[in-house]
Protein backbone atom coordinates (compact mmCIF):
# COMPACT_ATOMS: atom_id res chain seq x y z
CA UNK A 1 0.00 0.00 0.00
CA UNK A 2 1.70 3.44 -0.99
CA UNK A 3 1.97 5.87 1.37
CA UNK A 4 4.55 9.12 1.81
CA UNK A 5 5.74 10.89 4.77
CA UNK A 6 5.52 15.03 4.18
CA UNK A 7 8.74 16.52 4.80
CA UNK A 8 9.69 19.78 6.04
CA UNK A 9 9.24 22.69 3.90
CA UNK A 10 7.12 20.84 1.36
CA UNK A 11 3.85 21.61 0.34
CA UNK A 12 0.91 19.92 0.06
CA UNK A 13 0.77 19.52 -4.02
CA UNK A 14 4.29 17.97 -3.83
CA UNK A 15 3.49 15.70 -1.19
CA UNK A 16 0.17 14.51 -3.50
CA UNK A 17 2.47 14.74 -6.65
CA UNK A 18 4.56 12.07 -4.66
CA UNK A 19 1.92 10.06 -3.68
CA UNK A 20 -0.01 9.80 -7.00
CA UNK A 21 3.73 8.76 -8.52
CA UNK A 22 3.60 6.02 -6.26
CA UNK A 23 -0.19 5.37 -6.74
CA UNK A 24 0.46 5.00 -10.41
CA UNK A 25 3.66 3.11 -9.98
CA UNK A 26 1.53 0.20 -8.00
CA UNK A 27 -0.91 -0.27 -10.47
CA UNK A 28 -3.67 0.46 -7.87
CA UNK A 29 -6.25 2.33 -9.53
CA UNK A 30 -6.02 -0.25 -12.92
CA UNK A 31 -6.70 -2.74 -10.50
CA UNK A 32 -9.22 -1.25 -8.92
CA UNK A 33 -11.34 -0.33 -12.14
CA UNK A 34 -11.06 -3.47 -13.17
CA UNK A 35 -12.67 -5.12 -10.10
CA UNK A 36 -15.19 -3.07 -10.06
CA UNK A 37 -17.46 -5.33 -11.88
CA UNK A 38 -18.41 -8.95 -10.89
CA UNK A 39 -18.39 -11.23 -13.61
CA UNK A 40 -19.76 -14.60 -12.94
CA UNK A 41 -18.13 -17.85 -14.54
CA UNK A 42 -21.31 -18.23 -16.82
CA UNK A 43 -20.06 -14.77 -18.92
CA UNK A 44 -16.24 -15.77 -18.42
CA UNK A 45 -17.05 -18.97 -20.09
CA UNK A 46 -18.64 -17.36 -22.93
CA UNK A 47 -15.90 -15.14 -23.67
CA UNK A 48 -13.45 -17.80 -23.54
CA UNK A 49 -15.63 -19.92 -25.74
CA UNK A 50 -16.00 -16.61 -28.09
CA UNK A 51 -11.96 -16.14 -28.15
CA UNK A 52 -11.74 -19.76 -28.73
CA UNK A 53 -13.68 -19.47 -32.12
CA UNK A 54 -12.04 -16.70 -33.24
CA UNK A 55 -8.52 -18.08 -32.88
CA UNK A 56 -9.68 -21.16 -34.41
CA UNK A 57 -11.29 -19.31 -37.60
CA UNK A 58 -7.85 -17.24 -38.03
CA UNK A 59 -5.79 -20.00 -37.95
CA UNK A 60 -7.94 -21.93 -40.28
CA UNK A 61 -7.93 -18.24 -42.61
CA UNK A 62 -3.69 -18.42 -42.53
CA UNK A 63 -3.83 -21.89 -43.57
CA UNK A 64 -5.94 -21.35 -46.46
CA UNK A 65 -3.97 -18.68 -47.06
CA UNK A 66 -1.00 -20.24 -46.95
CA UNK A 67 -2.44 -23.35 -49.21
CA UNK A 68 -3.33 -21.26 -51.93
CA UNK A 69 -0.25 -19.62 -52.50
CA UNK A 70 1.32 -23.40 -53.35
Amino acid sequence: MPGILVRENESFDEAYRRFKKQVDRNLIVTEARARRFYEPMTEKRKKQKIAARKKLLKRLFMLRRYESRL
